[in-house]
């Protein structure tokens, strides 16, 4: 059986699932396209360049192999995928895994040797063993504009907080020293459920945020929290990020900060009320690193909403950000709004301005910590040069921690490094002694 995984971290996570489902049945994961008897394609469908790249996924692997099941947010839009390629044997939409499961059975019935497919308890994971991503719930329940998800993977279903306490327990057992909290809006956990309680470890816990964050803070890994919309009740999580229960580390997504956009974007038009929360939080948590993904070109977006945009950023003095040119999606809301298109050549030069201040902010607050020594987690080993990242940087999104004296180390491994040269997103050391 071959895989192919698109598409963010969430995605990922229904990979995993997928895969642990069908190694446990006795499949096996072929190393090419032509050493599998079909292979599996679990594709991204948030942005038209995301539907180009899982609808390229899909011609190769048909070319390569000829026997393609599809799978993922892409699957929703299933007509996209028949116009292209309407040879596929079956089109799944996302977190449909026993519909993947059962077309592999149809096509190529398992052959399940109970004492030879034993399957590790924390199941496949895709990522290196040292970090491991937690999804805790599945959709969502906001508006945006400029985005389908709702569309594709419905509104807010939370997993039970024991559940997810456990699953938790069983990777930190495997090994696992990293922990990335992701969701399509992790503050709302668990409202869907009313915040019902569930036992764990013998105290009574509340499927919410709050709850959350405070009992994975007991497993003593690294926890570190992606897709956190700021509702006040975040506030209570920083505290626990000041106590060190967690990860002093929060992944945003602000979109915009001119009150106009942001409300054609249906997001919260609260800019200067979030600028008083970061500094607010700062001052909790000196070390706190804030990231956040914007969108540049959104249709009337004028010169002025850039610049408030840009004014902003300057306040705020955000660690870790990226920047997307708006791109139209089928069935957006944002399709409908009477505002003129920005033009191609904008979008570029607004993006490339913002992420140039981006870069500036990112220099002065990494040069300030040349000098100091920090925990880094070894994610590998590139000759005399270990690469690890710090509690600032999440994995393939941020920057990384590059140990001169470093090649002895393994991945993997913890290390205190003393911070000795700063660039734009990286940082550079030697072992501390």
């Amino acid at each position: 059986m071959g895989f192919v995984s698109l598409g963010c971290p969430k995605a990922l996570v229904d990979s995993e699932r997928i895969l642990t489902r069908l190694r446990a049945e006795g499949y096996e994961v072929a190393p090419s396209y032509r050493a599998a008897d079909l292979v599996i394609v679990n594709t991204c469908g948030f942005i038209d360049a995301a539907v180009d790249e899982s609808l390229e996924a899909i011609g190769e692997a048909l070319a390569e192999n000829g026997k393609v099941i599809v799978t993922g947010c892409l699957g929703a839009q299933p007509h996209k995928i028949l116009a292209r390629h309407p040879q596929v044997l079956k089109i799944t939409g996302p977190q449909r895994y026993e519909e993947v499961v059962a077309s592999v059975h149809e096509h190529l019935p398992p052959q399940h040797e109970p004492f030879l497919d034993l399957m590790p308890a924390e199941g496949v994971k895709l990522t290196p063993r040292h970090y491991a991503y937690l999804k805790i719930s599945e959709g969502c329940n906001h508006h945006c504009s400029f985005c389908i998800i709702p569309s594709m993977r419905g509104r807010l279903a939370s997993r039970p907080i024991g559940e997810v306490l456990r699953e938790a327990e069983r990777l930190v057992a495997a090994g696992v020293k990293e922990i990335l909290v992701i969701s399509q809006d992790t503050s709302a956990y668990g409202a869907d459920l009313k915040y019902a309680e569930e036992p764990w470890r013998g105290v009574a816990r509340r499927t919410r945020f709050y709850d959350l964050a405070e009992a994975l803070g007991e497993l003593r890994v690294w926890i570190r929290l992606h897709y956190v919309y700021p509702y006040p009740h975040v506030d209570q999580v920083v505290e626990l990020m000041a106590d060190g229960r967690v990860l002093p580390y929060l992944d945003i997504p602000f979109q915009h900060a001119s009150a106009r956009i942001l409300k054609l974007m249906r997001r919260p038009a609260a800019a200067e009320d979030t600028l008083d929360r970061i500094a607010a939080w700062r001052r909790m948590v000196p070390d706190m690193a804030i990231r956040s993904t914007f969108i540049v070109g959104f249709p009337g977006e004028t010169e002025q909403d850039f610049q408030e945009l840009l004014d902003w950023l300057r306040s705020a003095q955000l660690d870790r950000v990226g920047c997307f040119e708006y791109s139209p999606v089928e069935g957006a809301a944002a399709n409908a709004l009477n505002e003129t298109p920005v033009p191609d050549e904008v979008k570029h030069e607004r993006r490339a301005r913002f992420m140039e201040l981006a870069a500036e902010i990112s220099a002065k607050r990494l040069k300030k910590k040349v000098g100091r020594r920090l925990q880094v987690l070894i994610d590998r080993i590139d000759g005399d040069v270990a690469i690890a990242r710090s509690s600032s940087d999440a994995p393939e999104i941020d920057g990384v921690v590059r140990i001169l004296d470093g090649g002895h180390l393994q991945v993997g491994d913890w290390a205190q490094v003393r911070i000795t040269k700063a660039s734009a997103y990286d940082l550079e050391g030697r072992i501390a002694n």
